[in-house]
């Protein structure tokens, strides 16, 4: 710069390195020094500085000369000195001479950067010559080389021509050969292929063809798909048949394309996966596949109703390999464990679940799922937790039939998973192949499995095959050599697997053609099944599981008779298995039950066998439905046949096989007379007409109930008997050894009580004997921790425990099936054995009583047995005791009475309403404390106090069980004929016939007497209970209605029987339709108003209005619910749970629930009780149009104590009299009132039962009295009646019978909020010559409505 090159020369004392820097630049310059002296030394020194900034003086100049410098000629001796003293110098470098000025650091880089350059350029100059040369050589050079290239471009051109055309050719060549080649690869590919997938051309082109339809039908089957799924889990089989066929029909209304058989499996079902299912454990019927297609596919999760376990195992063995967890809702950890595997995403199965859920399951049950921090999670509990798409719930539920609630249905996949009887007999029959012959079994099981996976494979390699042929991009398939490879190898194992499977599936279908051979067995063990299962509609208690029933089934295999032949071999099976369930079953089933059992287990068999027409089945349950009734031909034979049988032949000759019947009974009379009148008339089949003889021998039973319905249990067991054994009807005795035996440590054995048994006593006894310590607890409220104390105390030291009452602590019983199923048999000590006794409930746990042994021991039967076991007990039966009175013979003809007296009380039930109103449970307890008391009073009193004794016998011991009036009156006047002083006389009569009398000599010893009492009859008559002979009818009738009514229990749907093979919709819209076409129009309570106004002096108009307006709400009722059951049945409204009950009882002919909560009291079947309801209206009817009858029929009333009361209310008016004063007397007479009396009113219409009303004038009647019945007559209509309202000072005087009267024969009531027994109408008082207690004992009564 300008200002450094200044300040160089202004310099006045110049540092080193800046003399040095100018030294150097006056040498390069060629200037010369001044000579001077130098001022240290003083001798005189070249000194450059000076000369150097005269240089500097103009400093453009100066840079311009350095820039102009002729750096290619510097002289040698310049350039010699600098290179020598400064170039060496060490001072004269740039960034020394930097540190003195920067102008002469660009001096000294100059300075060397010319040395530089001359000592390069003296080096390259001569180059340059010899380059400059060379240059002028190559250009001659390339001027000869140009004429050179012309020519050689010439000869290149000619030779690239023929290379050019060279190359086209061998391309061409090229090209020729790879076609060539590829030809014949493609020609070897093509037969590789050829032989390789050559022989599924005729099977894919049959694919080919199916799929062209199948596809154009695929909307149609789709939908019906998803209906199915969607709607029908929860159905049977023949529902979900119906409702698919209806859809159906709908489709094809519609021209929706389907297939014309639709089948699940054959539109969603996987073939593998269904194999693999059924390995795992699922049934191979149709059914149960489809409920596993619905499991696979649907969205919910699964609740399956699975009562025998099947789902359950199914799940178990296939969700094993994924880490199934499975819990209950009555663990306390359950949901801890449902939110590590939601979170791990392991299955969860949920079993044993009741009828409703957990909510805190319900986020679970909708999949409530939501995303967090990206995450997908659910809320459980309290808890937000990670949710794995892997996860899966399963819900199992052992109930029979649930009821859930429309909430929980939508949230779930309902399914019904009870077993199918097909699937059942799969089962069994594998169970006895491999017993009978292991090896036919084992080889089967080993072909299945191969199969299974042969067809896996076979699929896979389908799948792959298709995969491969599918998967070309846009090429022809042989132009792929790896492709053709794995087509190749892929179709050779193919063809090896399919013929290993075709020998396999040869040799499968012969060992089936062996196995074959014990399907008889199968079969019939599998309808058994059914039979027993169905036991469980009786009574909740009656509950058997499938593992159980394999076990007995399993045992029988075992224990039955041997036989190389075969046939043989399979009888000795089935009457031993069949022996041996009866006996099982027989045991757990009260004495009521037990014939039921027995007819349903024939019954099963003999329809499963199609022995049996299913309508006559119903018809014998339900005794049909008689339509169009008013038009059916009338009694041909009045004089000897009743109406009501006559109705019964009709009815019964609906059926194909009966109905030229009222021909046969009207053509030969005699016959069927001598039948009906016969007492035993079940033994008299081939006294009929040869058109009877012919029939079956259940259609013998149905002519038996037509005729004499009274003697249809004989019949039934006769029956029983004729087709399966005698054995069958003698049910085993109770035997608690064996029963125990067939117990062990870990099944609860259970006694299912009946009132007046305890079976603590014979328990400990059985305990003795057997060494066994016994710990017993009655449950109750806070007794379950003492409870589970004692179970864990006995499990461990192997000591006996008795739980008694379960019923008693209903909510302990979760517990207790939780107790019972962690029982380990490697743990519970092998003399443990838990004891439960409970009174039927439904409460009890279903898997207790399913893997329990349940047992029943109920109280002798029969007058004698009762006697004896009463004599047998404590403590008559201690000799200390029963010798211990001072008054020996007065204590034991008393004490014969009053164990003749409980007998008396408790066999008298048999006999229903005629009997007592209410059945009471008179037990041990109460003959115990009666018995003592006798002794202390005979002991205590020389006189004996029978007033004392009646007092206490009958108004406190027995008399506190006693809670309705009549049946009190009944209690005290038979204690009267025991605790009277006559009993003490010789030979006091029991019974009118004197076959029950107290011995004398008898008494001497408990011994003798119990001897005595076992001299009597077995079945005792009726009047040793002083009810006339045709009690035995009554008593008859009754068991029948049981035995019936509990059969039809078990069935899933009655029938109306005389249906003529019609639907069961078409016989429900036939009744229906009769009786809509049959009812009026209701009453015009506006006219009825105006005609009968509210008058002081007229209190019927009142109860005429009140009557008609509970008559309009009955046929309203009965009108809306039988137009909405039409419209039900043709599909135009829901069939709702009320129509469907409406329709339920139309078809076993009982009056519906629906209209009974609206409707008078009434036990009558459906076609009477319509029949009655027509004659009620027309007689109210008749009163709206022409006034007040003459005489009111009792039973017409809806609430016949205000028509009393009106009467009352009528004649107290009149006279002006406190209607408290006022009550009824009675006149009787046979004379059809003529006019209405002037004051109170004549009635008519009531049937009497245990006496009739004599009739002056016919046989030996002399008076209108009570007399006794006739024979096989059970109720006679009563004289007109007279109810005259007196005061209760002027009641006339005449010896009587305070007659009871009742609304229906079931006599039993409550009280009503009115005040009023909902049964009890009033007494009367009926003449009589007798004593009152006669007709008391005889139970006489007076019914408005009978039940027929």
């Amino acid at each position: 710069k300008k200002a450094d090159i200044d300040l160089v020369r202004n310099m006045g004392s110049p540092p080193a390195g800046v003399k040095l820097a100018l030294e150097a630049i006056c040498v390069m310059k060629d200037v010369k020094p001044e000579k001077v002296k130098d001022k240290e030394t003083q001798k005189t020194v070249e000194d450059y500085f000076g000369p150097g900034k005269k240089l500097l003086m103009d400093s453009k100049a100066f840079v311009d000369s350095l820039k102009s410098y002729d750096k290619d000629n510097i002289p040698p001796k310049i350039i010699k000195r600098i290179r020598e003293q400064y170039c060496t110098n060490e001072d004269f470098m740039p960034e020394k001479i930097a540190k003195a000025s920067s102008a002469c650091e660009g001096l000294c880089k100059w300075v060397r950067a010319m040395e530089i350059y001359d000592r390069v350029a003296k080096h390259v100059k001569p180059k340059k010559e010899m380059l400059m040369q060379a240059e002028a050589e190559y250009s001659e050079a390339m001027k000869g080389l140009a004429v050179k290239q012309a020519e050689l471009k010439e000869v290149m051109d000619k030779l690239a021509a023929m290379e050019a055309k060279l190359a086209e050719l061998a391309k061409t060549k090229q090209e020729l050969e790879a076609k060539y080649d590829d030809c014949n690869a493609k020609l070897e590919r093509a037969e590789k292929l050829m032989g390789g997938l050559g022989g599924e051309k005729v099977r894919w082109g049959e694919i080919s063809t199916s799929l062209g339809p199948k596809y154009e039908r695929l909307v149609g089957d789709v939908l019906l798909s998803s209906a199915v799924i969607a709607y029908l889990g929860p159905f049977t089989i023949p529902f979900r048949r119906e409702a698919v066929a209806g859809w159906q029909k709908l489709c094809d209304e519609r021209c929706v394309p389907m297939s014309e058989k639709f089948d699940l499996q054959e539109i969603v079902g996987d073939p593998v996966a269904i194999r693999s299912w059924n390995l795992q454990g699922l049934p191979t019927d149709s059914f149960s596949i489809d409920n596993g297609i619905i499991i696979s596919v649907a969205r919910r999760w699964p609740l399956m109703i699975d009562p025998q376990g099947q789902a359950n195992k199914w799940i178990r063995k296939k969700e094993d390999e994924a880490g199934l967890l499975v819990i209950k809702l009555t663990q306390s950890d359950y949901l801890r464990t449902l939110e590590n595997a939601i979170q791990f995403g392991k299955p969860v199965m949920c079993e044993n679940v009741l009828e409703a859920l957990d909510p805190a399951l319900e986020p679970l049950l909708v999949k409530q799922t939501f995303k967090q921090a990206g995450v997908e999670c659910i809320r459980l509990g309290d808890a937000t937790i990670e949710y794995s798409q892997d996860f899966k719930f399963y819900i199992t539920s052992k109930l029979r039939n649930p009821h859930y609630l429309p909430e929980l249905q939508v949230k779930v996949t309902l399914l019904n998973f009870m077993i199918t009887p097909a699937g059942l007999e799969d089962q069994l029959l594998g169970i006895v192949v491999a017993k009978e012959r292991p090896d036919l079994e084992e080889e089967k099981s080993r072909l299945v499995l191969e199969a299974a996976v042969n067809k896996k494979q076979l699929k896979e390699i389908e799948d792959q095959i298709l995969e491969v042929l599918s998967g070309g991009e846009g090429g022809s398939i042989l132009e792929d050599e790896g492709a053709i490879n794995i087509l190749t190898a892929a179709k050779t194992l193919g063809n090896e697997i399919a013929e290993k499977q075709k020998i396999a599936e040869e040799t499968e279908t012969k060992i089936d053609e062996a196995r074959a051979g014990y399907k008889p067995v199968a079969y019939r063990t599998s309808i058994l099944f059914f039979c027993i299962a169905s036991l469980a509609d009786i009574d909740p208690m009656y509950q058997y599981s499938l593992d159980w029933f394999i076990n007995l089934f399993v045992r029988a295999i075992a224990d039955s008779d041997p036989s190389s032949d075969l046939p043989v071999r399979l009888d000795n099976l089935i009457s031993y298995f069949q022996y041996f369930l009866y006996r099982n079953v027989c045991r757990s089933l009260f004495e009521k039950d037990k014939l039921n059992f027995s007819m349903l287990l024939c019954a099963a068999l003999l329809m499963g066998y199609n022995k049996m027409d299913p309508d006559e089945w119903r018809q014998l349950l339900t005794g049909g439905v008689l339509l169009n009734a008013d038009k059916a031909p009338r009694n041909p034979c009045k004089a000897w046949l009743d109406d009501k049988i006559w109705e019964g032949i009709l009815t019964v000759a609906q059926l194909p096989a009966f109905r030229n019947l009222p021909k046969d009974v009207t053509e030969q009379p005699k016959a069927y007379q001598a039948f009906i009148e016969h007492p035993e008339p079940h033994t008299m089949y081939s006294h009929l007409s040869e058109y009877c003889t012919e029939m079956t021998g259940f259609q013998k039973l149905l002519i038996l109930r037509t005729l004499r319905l009274d003697k249809l249990v004989p019949g039934i067991s006769q029956f029983v008997a004729k087709e399966l054994d005698q054995k069958y009807i003698e049910p085993p005795p109770f035997d608690l050894e064996g029963t125990f035996n067939d117990s062990t440590n870990t099944s609860p054995l259970i006694f299912i009580l009946s009132p007046g048994v305890d079976p603590m006593l014979s328990l400990l006894k059985f305990a003795d004997s057997k060494g066994r310590k016994v710990d017993s607890i009655s449950l109750g409220q806070g007794q379950g921790p003492h409870a589970e104390r004692m179970v864990a105390a006995g499990q461990k030291d192997g000591y006996w425990i008795v739980l008694q009452n379960c019923h008693l602590y209903v909510s302990w019983m979760i517990v207790l099936e939780k107790i019972v199923e962690e029982m380990d048999p490697k743990v519970v000590n092998k003399k443990f054995r838990l004891w439960l006794t409970s009174y039927p409930s439904p409460h009890f746990p279903v898997l207790i009583l399913q893997n329990g042994v349940k047992m029943t021991n109920e109280p002798p039967k029969g007058l004698r047995a009762n006697m004896v076991q009463s004599y047998l007990a404590d403590p008559i039966s201690d000799p200390e005791f029963f010798d211990r009175c001072r008054k020996q013979p007065v204590w034991r003809k008393m004490l014969f009475g009053l164990c003749f007296l409980h007998a008396w009380l408790q066999e008298r039930r048999k006999y229903g309403p005629l009997g007592w109103n209410i059945p009471y449970e008179f037990n041990e307890s109460d003959l115990r404390i009666s018995v003592r008391q006798l002794q202390m009073f005979i002991d205590n009193y020389e006189v004996t106090p029978f007033a004392a004794l009646n007092y206490l016998t009958a108004e406190c011991n027995y008399g506190g069980r006693v809670t309705d009036d009549k049946d009190r009156r009944t209690l005290l006047t038979a204690v009267l004929n025991i605790y009277c002083p006559a009993i003490l006389e010789a030979g006091y009569k029991l019974s009118d016939s004197g076959t029950y009398a107290i011995p004398t000599d008898e008494l001497d010893s408990h011994e003798s007497t119990v001897e005595y009492i076992r001299k009597w009859p077995l079945v005792p008559k009726p009047e040793v209970f002083g009810l006339h002979e045709n009690a035995d009818i009554t008593k008859d009738l009754g068991e029948v209605d049981l035995m019936l009514t509990t059969i039809l229990l078990t069935q899933s749907q009655g029938g109306g029987g005389g249906g003529g093979g019609k639907s069961m919709e078409e016989v429900v819209g036939n009744i229906s339709s009769d009786i809509l076409s049959k009812l009026p129009a209701n009453f015009d309570m506006e006219v009825a108003a105006k005609r009968y106004p509210v008058m002081y002096n007229e209190s019927m108009n009142t109860v005429l209005r009140q009557e008609l307006q509970r008559f309009n709400n009955l046929l309203s009722k009965v009108r809306d619910s039988l137009q909405e059951l039409g419209k039900a049945l043709k599909g135009l409204v829901v069939m709702s749970a009320d129509l469907d009950s409406i329709s339920n009882a139309m078809l076993i002919n009982r009056l519906p629930d629906l209209w009974a909560k609206v409707s008078y009291p009434s036990l009558k079947p459906l076609t009477a009780y319509v029949a009655e309801l027509l004659e009620r209206l027309s007689f109210f009817n008749d009163w709206l149009e022409n006034g007040n009858p003459v005489c009111y029929p009792m039973p017409h009333f809806f609430f016949v104590q205000a028509f009393m009361t009106g009467a009352l209310q009528n004649y107290a008016r009149k006279y002006q009299l406190p209607i408290d004063t006022v009550e009824f007397d009675f006149d009787f007479s046979w004379d059809v009132p003529a006019e209405k009396p002037q004051d109170g009113v004549h009635t008519s219409g009531l049937f009497l039962e245990g006496a009739r009303m004599g009739k002056p004038g016919e046989m030996t009647d002399t008076a209108i009295q009570l007399e006794e019945s006739h024979a096989k007559i059970l109720f006679t209509a009563m004289a007109y009646v007279q109810l005259k309202p007196v005061q209760s000072d002027n009641l006339s005087k005449y010896s009587h019978y305070e007659c009871p009267v009742y609304r229906t024969t079931v006599r039993r009531g409550t009280l009503s909020t009115t005040g009023h027994s909902t049964n009890f109408v009033m007494f009367i008082r009926l003449p009589t010559d007798r004593p009152p207690a006669h007709w008391t004992i005889r139970g006489v009564a007076l019914i408005n409505s009978l039940s027929t």
